[in-house]
């Protein structure tokens, strides 16, 4: 399909979202249940210059990178370890499950009696560390066997295979999980700043607003958390792309 068939279609999904949103605004006929998308635009459009606006979206920005590097060097780390021992894959399998498995509000309850004002850190990394950890393992056993026992007869120097063998075989996978773990890890820190409630951050004006009854500004904020977490997404594809096309 051509870009400028799906652009043509993108604009048509939008359009009927905002008509759809429209008859339940009028629907409802209520501002406090729920506002016009002209209303809420223009809500969003003043967010941007209240003078905490950079510090809120800084602030959950920033936590949205420790949590995201924290989780990509420790997942690529034992990740690598477990590709290549399997008594370790089997040791780190019962702690992936549990981290898949358990609720993250069970998490973010637990991390607020345990680290206070870090909880949305705290939830991002047990957010993205199994699905960023989960790739690695599956890229490192996707390596081609034979190429390493090759280099292994000719005797290749061990950062010569690592470069050369293993790098681009894992490389797809690692930027493909950091992408899912990106967008999954972002709602999750939002929510544990929903509920840990930081002096700056998107998820505690989330609550902030809803507290007030201000539904306007909780959706504008909603839409900004949209779009930022939809431009990480996005750079991370483009990430993958180039990396993808290097190594096909």
């Amino acid at each position: 399909m051509k870009n400028s068939t799906k652009n043509i279609i993108i604009i048509a999904s939008v359009a009927v979202l905002l008509t759809l949103w429209e008859v339940v605004a009028l629907c409802a006929d209520s501002e406090q249940i729920m506002p016009s998308p002209w209303k809420v635009l223009v809500k969003t459009v003043m967010l941007f210059g209240q003078k905490d606006f950079v510090f809120v979206v800084f602030s959950t920005i920033l936590r949205g990178v420790a949590s995201f590097v924290i989780a990509l060097l420790s997942g690529v780390v034992l990740g690598v370890i477990a590709g290549l021992h399997d008594g370790f894959g089997t040791f780190m399998k019962p702690w992936i499950v549990v981290m898949r498995s358990t609720p993250v509000v069970a998490f973010v309850l637990l991390a607020l009696i345990w680290f206070s004002k870090s909880t949305a850190v705290f939830i991002g990394v047990l957010t993205m560390f199994p699905i960023v950890y989960t790739n690695i393992v599956t890229g490192i056993r996707n390596v081609d066997v034979k190429l390493v026992e090759m280099a292994r007869f000719y005797k290749v120097k061990r950062k010569r295979v690592i470069r050369k063998v293993y790098i681009p075989a894992i490389a797809p996978f690692i930027v493909s999980g950091t992408s899912t773990a990106v967008g999954i890890g972002w709602r999750a820190i939002i929510v544990g700043e929903v509920l840990s409630q930081p002096r700056y951050g998107i998820g505690g004006s989330l609550q902030l607003a809803q507290m007030q009854m201000n539904i306007d500004v909780l959706i504008a904020w909603t839409i900004i958390a949209v779009l930022l977490g939809g431009l990480f997404e996005k750079i991370i594809r483009h990430i993958e792309n180039v990396t993808i096309k290097r190594h096909i």
